[in-house]
């Protein structure tokens, strides 16, 4: 198959590059804070590792989101990577950011809410807001950490879906 004709992102439909940026798999998370206002949550798959030593990770919430204020003052906030059975709970987390009425909600020693039941979850403190053009990034050192086996949720081309190993 012959490679596409490369188009400038600048020039173009905006949903070129998106179409293209989809073809890269992420994880699904949702990141918790405490906000002025209480609690506030949101998903996301813009999260990476970034350092192990010291331990570092970040992510990267869009500037036009009703609670990036929220987020880019916390000084402390939790990342859940959600399993593959977690959909309905990212979903929540995209239409209703402040509410956690859920079963097992609880808050941490920095009173940052903490999701039960996913795969991972890094509690951290802020360490560096910076600026990434329609989104911040955001780095935070990794206080604690906890995870579990399972498959994780999946975001590729606008779909959700699990993850399946290759054969080795």
């Amino acid at each position: 198959m012959a490679d596409p004709e490369p188009f400038n992102p600048a020039e173009s439909d905006p949903r070129r590059l998106r179409d293209a940026l989809g073809a890269f798999a992420t994880g699904v998370c949702v990141v918790t804070a405490r906000g002025a206002a209480g609690p506030v949550g949101i998903t996301a798959n813009s999260f990476a590792s970034l350092s192990l030593d010291p331990p570092l990770v970040l992510w990267s919430p869009a500037r036009a989101s009703r609670r990036f204020t929220a987020f880019a003052a916390a000084d402390h906030y939790a990342v859940h990577v959600l399993a593959a059975e977690q959909f309905a709970l990212g979903r929540h987390f995209a239409l209703h950011g402040q509410d956690f009425a859920l079963p097992g909600v609880s808050d941490n020693a920095e009173g940052v809410p903490l999701l039960p039941g996913c795969l991972a979850r890094f509690e951290c403190r802020r360490e560096a807001v910076h600026d990434g053009g329609d989104h911040a990034l955001i780095v935070g050192l990794v206080l604690r950490a906890t995870s579990r086996p399972g498959a994780p949720l999946v975001f590729s081309a606008g779909r959700y879906g699990g993850f399946l190993a290759a054969q080795s």
